[in-house]
């Protein structure tokens, strides 16, 4: 049995949900479907500037995964614009968080490296 996808973090839906060509109807139009998390990978990437390593921490995932989710997404981006298809926006195993609750690592009170002392965490 395969393992269950992780819930992704994004911080805010996206203001539209559809994107399409101008002048086509849109029965006539064949879509793609961009999920929320394909959504804020680009986000944070493209638009933002984070790198890849801040962008998996906000939305709580390894650094290969947003990897592998921005691919994605870039993929169907250019499919769309290519082929002549709409966009839809909506979907995928994600969780709406707060954007102001996001710390970087290491201002807490871990137990890494530079504790001092030579203590372990208990």
């Amino acid at each position: 049995m395969p393992r269950p996808f992780k819930n992704r973090n994004i911080t805010g839906l996206p203001t539209c949900v559809v994107y399409k060509p101008a002048g086509v109807p849109a029965r006539q139009l064949e879509w793609v479907k961009l999920e929320l998390d394909e959504f804020e990978s680009i986000k944070l990437l493209d638009h933002l500037d984070h790198d890849q390593a801040q962008a998996a921490e906000v939305m709580g995932i390894s650094r290969p995964t947003i990897t592998r989710i921005y691919a994605s997404a870039r993929k169907k981006i250019a499919t769309a614009l290519t082929q002549g298809f709409a966009i839809q926006i909506e979907g995928g195993p994600v969780t709406e968080i707060d954007p102001s609750n996001i710390r970087p690592r290491g201002f807490g009170q871990g137990c890494g490296r530079g504790r001092g002392k030579g203590r372990r965490c208990q």
